[in-house]
């Protein structure tokens, strides 16, 4: 099926058990435009929310006389915005889809991108960043095109979620070093009109892509045709469906509150490198160039592990694959800490590319464990409610450690604490039980 064979509705409320009968096999199965939309989504929600703000602390805070920690704190508010921004977002997709979501994302986005280059006071940055910036990035980023993913697949899930989280690592390796490039040739304020004009062009065609479940089209998930699903191919599909948790009863479980708490300390690294590695660095005695290359550095092999951490998703145990990956991220931070300071710098490079490799099965781990959990019927709602508590849990981690330097003068210490709480996570997620329905 191509993409002129889907229509342009986002579907009706709620997706049939089975595909209609007159189901044709499809040409191409159109589950795979939508993982190269979730790609593109991701790129740019991810990039102009987490991985353009390390570039802009120094000349930003340096211009406009603002503290590290204040800086931060538009960040830290903007977790708060997203938790509760995406506790209605994904009920919305599970029953009409997320384009009519995008469209309107892209255009709170591209608004707060560039209006923040007029920014003078703090309130003004709080509120273009920590506010409309959030909302923008929440309605075109992982909770709806995730969930939608996790829709159109289901014996391929670890595949679809990894190929599209690549979008993610590709933002560290491009939007990080262009960004760094443009505010030191540009000016910071140019830098954000042009960040404005990259969002518009990637996002406005890539919101039309966007389809709910592939029930409504006459498709079955993973591409499956009509054939082998009667012999009993999409058994794994309906079993799914059929066993899905809704969201009440989800809250009943102690595996919810044990993913959100195992999730959200393995997460808080992320938010803490993207924004303090080039301050970190910088402060350590390297060029700005060399402390930007470094989060490109930890970005390549998250890019190219994720196809190997999908691989591994599908054939093995999600748990387990989840506790290595934050297992390698505390490991890595510890390295990071102790080589920085005593400038070691093959072992500088080594524990960034480290980082990097944890990093890569984040997401697709995430995803492929909440909705082999929870089921993908009820899994926005689902997914949303879990939001308010991990987003909320991450959103201290960078202001945290902000403080922390305001008043100790370095990172060394926050960071080792955030090195510990990854490697919490990494037992917590081996111990954590299947749901049982209630």
């Amino acid at each position: 099926m191509t993409s002129s064979d889907v229509t342009s509705t986002d579907g009706p409320t709620d997706a049939p058990l089975e595909a209609p009968s007159e189901a044709k096999a499809p040409r191409f199965y159109y589950g795979y435009y939508l993982v190269g939309a979730a790609f593109v989504a991701q790129l740019v929600s991810i990039g102009m929310s987490t991985y353009v703000l390390g570039p802009f602390l120094e000349p930003m805070t340096s211009e406009l006389g603002w503290t590290r920690s204040e800086y931060t704190l538009a960040r830290t508010i903007g977790q708060c915005v997203m938790a509760l921004t995406g506790f209605f977002i994904g009920t919305h997709v599970d029953k009409h889809g997320g384009r009519r979501l995008m469209m309107i994302g892209i255009g709170i986005l591209t608004g707060s991108l560039f209006a923040m280059s007029f920014v003078n006071e703090l309130w003004h940055w709080i509120v273009l960043n920590g506010l409309a910036l959030t909302v923008g990035c929440a309605l075109i980023g992982n909770l709806v095109v995730n969930v939608t993913l996790s829709k159109w697949f289901v014996e391929r899930r670890g595949w679809a979620a990894s190929m599209a989280s690549m979008g993610v690592s590709t933002a560290g390796i491009t939007l990080a070093p262009l960004t760094t490039l443009s505010i030191d040739e540009l000016g910071w304020r140019a830098a954000w009109r042009l960040l404005a004009g990259v969002a518009a062009l990637l996002i406005v065609p890539t919101s039309l892509v966007m389809r709910r479940a592939p029930e409504d089209y006459g498709l079955f998930p993973d591409g499956k045709t009509k054939e082998e699903v009667a012999a009993g191919g999409g058994q794994r599909a309906i079993t799914d469906y059929d066993t899905s948790l809704t969201r009440k009863q989800a809250l009943r479980t102690i595996s919810f509150y044990m993913l959100v708490l195992a999730f959200g300390m393995f997460a808080i690294t992320i938010g803490v490198m993207l924004l303090q590695t080039i301050p970190f660095m910088s402060d350590a005695g390297y060029s700005r160039g060399r402390a930007s290359f470094m989060v490109t550095l930890a970005s390549i092999p998250a890019l190219l592990s994720k196809p190997v951490w999908g691989r591994l998703i599908d054939t093995g145990d999600p748990k387990k694959m989840a506790s290595m990956g934050a297992a390698l991220t505390g490991t890595a931070m510890i390295v990071i800490t102790l080589s920085v300071q005593a400038t070691l710098d093959p072992v500088v490079y080594f524990g960034f590319f480290l980082l990097g490799f944890g990093w890569g099965g984040l997401i697709p781990l995430q995803e492929v464990i909440w909705a082999m959990f929870f089921g993908r019927r009820y899994l926005g709602s689902v997914r949303s409610a879990a939001l308010p508590f991990s987003l909320l849990l991450g959103a201290g981690g960078p202001l945290v450690v902000s403080y922390y330097f305001d008043r100790v003068g370095n990172y060394n210490g926050a960071f080792l604490g955030v090195a510990a709480l990854n490697l919490t996570s990494a037992v917590l997620l081996l111990l954590v039980p299947k749901p049982v329905r209630t």
